[in-house]
């Protein structure tokens, strides 16, 4: 799989590369193509802006910057001469790394959380249908779309490839935390990226590390843990997820019940149907969700209204922190809230980080999967956490504590009526 090398090289400046090198026509191309410049109007990380007022970098970027760690390390292994790595796969390679982000909706996971889709199955139906992003690919060969699509969905038959893209030491992964990091004005992502792609080999069918970098991937494991706990699950940034899930389902609602909105834009009919086709999916972006949401502000419906105008002039709901919280203690707030007159549907959501879609790291996975594998100098492969005990301590899902969200101006009106347990626990007062 080859593809016609431009005339004269392609340069994006990137502030966290320096410099995005394009060299191939067939990725040039990919990135001119409509469905990629899509990206460039949904937030890499979703809501998060509204936490980190800098955190407005796009999934364009980000997916840039995935295809050119790739390329670095494709590159390096080339240079290298290592006879594992299959230069063939190199330009399927950094397709699929470039456009791996491709179906991302509107402020991404909630979206897909609300409407029960997932990314990846856009990403690959772009791919597969009748998108300018279908034919670019379909001119290195009629089955070049499909090994693409492949290589996302990690079904392709040669699993070093998908380990480029999708691992637990991948491009994505790698980017993301550096470019996160950046944009949101934090440390924690920072970690040594040129040192890890200096000890990265290819080894019988994987991506492996030379064991003299054990600390430099402890390093980067360590930049996910701190990035996961204080910026990926940051409780105001939850909070506005929560208002963000909380709009699609009630308009949801409204729409199932032929409630005559105001103001509507194709495709969100469609959406609400389930059965919106990719064109119209494409079209599908921030600007056009946040223009529906200003407009919404003005709906007949109080609750749409409110959590409308929530969104959009970040009136987010407070939130208490709780170490234990079970069955029966939410019965009792459930009834609470109720007996008060407020609507525990939207009134309340009851949150924990153990709730995300997220793993740190996790050891112990089937060694082509999600495991970061050493290479010591007797050829003798080991997962790292039995050799690191950095890695260990970090290592498997930690139960966050329960955090309750709530209006507060909402609470605050009707907390008279509350029990006393009840409005202590929200920090409303008693008299």
């Amino acid at each position: 799989m080859y593809s016609l090398q431009l005339q004269e090289e392609k340069v994006f400046k990137d502030p966290v590369h320096k410099y995005i090198h394009v060299q191939d026509q067939t990725i040039w191309d990919l990135i001119n193509a409509k469905e990629f410049q899509r990206l460039r109007r949904i937030r890499q990380l979703g809501t998060s802006y509204l936490t980190f007022h800098g955190a407005e970098h796009s999934r364009f970027s980000h997916s840039l910057g995935v295809y050119e760690i790739t390329r670095r390390i494709i590159s390096q292994f080339e240079r290298s001469g290592y006879s594992d790595w299959p230069q063939e796969e190199r330009l399927l390679a950094l397709c699929a790394a470039l456009l791996h982000d491709l179906g991302h909706g509107p402020f991404s996971h909630s979206i897909e959380e609300a409407f029960q889709m997932h990314h990846e199955d856009w990403t690959c139906r772009i791919i597969r249908e009748n998108s300018e992003i279908h034919e670019v690919l379909r001119r290195i060969s009629d089955d070049f779309p499909e090994q693409v699509a492949s290589v996302i969905q990690k079904t392709y038959d040669k699993p070093i490839v998908v380990h480029l893209v999708s691992s637990a030491l991948d491009a994505d992964r790698m980017d993301y935390l550096l470019r996160d990091a950046y944009f949101t004005g934090v440390n924690y992502g920072t970690f040594d990226m040129d040192r890890i792609l200096r000890v990265l080999r290819p080894y019988r069918g994987r991506i492996v590390v030379k064991e003299s970098g054990m600390h430099a991937i402890e390093d980067y494991l360590m930049s996910r843990y701190q990035m996961y706990w204080q910026v990926y699950f940051h409780p105001v940034t939850r909070s506005s997820e929560i208002i963000l899930r909380q709009i699609f389902k009630r308009a949801q609602e409204l729409y199932d019940n032929g409630y005559s909105f105001q103001f509507m834009l194709e495709p969100l009919p469609s959406l609400f149907e389930g059965k919106i086709s990719m064109e119209q999916y494409i079209r599908l972006d921030e600007a056009l969700i946040q223009t529906v949401f200003m407009q919404w502000t003005q709906e007949q419906d109080e609750i749409l209204a409110d959590l409308c105008d929530r969104f959009m002039e970040r009136k987010l709901y407070k939130y208490v922190t709780l170490d234990h919280l079970d069955d029966q203690q939410k019965d009792k707030i459930y009834e609470q809230f109720v007996h008060a007159g407020l609507n525990p549907a939207y009134d309340l959501e009851i949150d924990s980080p153990t709730d995300l879609s997220y793993s740190i790291y996790r050891s112990g996975e089937h060694p082509m999967g999600k495991q970061i594998v050493l290479l010591n100098h007797h050829e003798q492969l080991r997962e790292i956490s039995e050799v690191s005990e950095i890695v260990r301590s970090i290592s498997g899902i930690r139960k966050g504590k329960f955090r309750l969200y709530f209006p507060e101006n909402k609470l605050r009106a009707v907390a008279h009526l509350l029990d006393r347990e009840i409005s202590k626990l929200f920090d409303m007062p008693t008299t």
